[in-house]
């Protein structure tokens, strides 16, 4: 067996609890100093009390805010993608199909919907530089979003 490979025994090491209790133990290290003993444990004196190590609580509470901070942004993300909040440049069409609906107006998916809704296809045909592909275009891409386009019949909704 290798020799000075052991660490130094102390056989009357101090251990020392942040409560003021004492205790004698044999260890490694002359003196330990700990947070927490069995006289001020919350098992062993029946008390509820948060005993904060290092701000784990502070920690902790910091991560159920991002927690809440992240929930806050991904719902705000679903609520853009409602129809009143989903801009038309999103729906994937051309950039004159675009320039052209918001010339006339017609500025999110809510906005197209309810001129389809109001006038039908004659109103969307009706604004200065949308023609009929714009129309197909504007309903295949609100379709494929799942939003039900007013006045459709089933043959033009399988498309």
């Amino acid at each position: 067996m290798k020799t000075n490979i052991h660490p130094t025994w102390y056989p009357e090491s101090v251990v020392t609890c942040s409560c003021g209790n004492t205790w004698v133990t044999g260890a490694t290290v002359s003196a330990i100093r700990t947070d927490i003993c069995s006289k001020c444990h919350p098992f062993y004196t029946g008390e509820q009390r948060i005993v904060d190590t290092e701000g784990q609580v502070d920690r902790f509470m910091k991560r159920l805010q991002v927690r809440d901070s992240k929930r806050a942004e991904a719902e705000a993300v679903v609520a853009s993608r409602t129809p009143a909040g989903l801009s038309i440049g999103d729906l994937g069409l051309g950039k004159r199909q675009v320039e052209a609906l918001a010339a006339g107006g017609v500025n999110t998916a809510g906005e197209a919907l309810a001129v389809l809704e109001a006038s039908g296809d004659e109103g969307v045909l009706a604004l200065e530089g949308v023609g009929q592909k714009a129309l197909i275009d504007l309903k295949r891409s609100l379709r494929a979003r799942g939003y039900t386009i007013p006045g459709d019949t089933e043959e033009a909704a399988e498309e």
